[in-house]
Parts: C-alpha cells; sequence; structure tokens
C-alpha cells in the first residue's frame, strides 16, 4: 500500500485545521433579534388542522417567529434553541398535533 497520499492528506487537515482556528473570521449566523422571537400563545386554535404551506405561514406570523421547522411522524430532530423558531408537529393524516417555540 503506498501510504503517501494518506500522509499527505493528513498533514494538510492538520495545517487547515490550524488556520481556522486562528483566522478571527466566524462564519456563524448572529443571534436572532429579539423581535424576531416566537411567542406561542394564540397557535392553540390551529391544533387539529391540516398542516399545509398557508396554515403554516399563518401560524409563522401569529407567533411572530422567524423560522417554521416542521415535525413528521417519527422524524428525528435537533435539541437546539433557537428562540426565533417555531416548530410545527404532525400526525401520519397531515393534522397538526403540537405548536412550540425554540
Amino acid at each position: 500500500m503506498n501510504w503517501t497520499p494518506l500522509v499527505i492528506a493528513s498533514g494538510l487537515m492538520v495545517i487547515c485545521g490550524g488556520c481556522t482556528a486562528s483566522g478571527g473570521t466566524e462564519t456563524s449566523a448572529p443571534p436572532p433579534s429579539m423581535e424576531a422571537q416566537c411567542h406561542g400563545e394564540g397557535l392553540d386554535p390551529f391544533i387539529g388542522q391540516k398542516a399545509s404551506a398557508e396554515t403554516g405561514a399563518a401560524m409563522l406570523k401569529a407567533s411572530g417567529a422567524r423560522t417554521l421547522r416542521w415535525g413528521a411522524p417519527g422524524m428525528a430532530m435537533t435539541m437546539d434553541f433557537r428562540p426565533d423558531r417555531l416548530t410545527i408537529s404532525y400526525d401520519q393524516n397531515m393534522v397538526i398535533e403540537r405548536a412550540s417555540c425554540g
């Protein structure tokens, strides 16, 4: 087996890793502003309705959230907290079961 490509690739990864750690530029998005925070009050009337783009848009507007995340049955979702996000969970029949902020 020729180890030369593996050694070169490993060396490049070490060199590049050092560059990004001290570069001083950050690529992550800025934290959401206070105006974009999600508010769950007033979302109860949507529970039991069919999940659709129109219903999602109405819920997004009612909550004041900036982003919307749909939760399908059995779908894995991250546990990270985002104050500007509305999560809507629905069942196999596309009926909204739950809406939560974060």
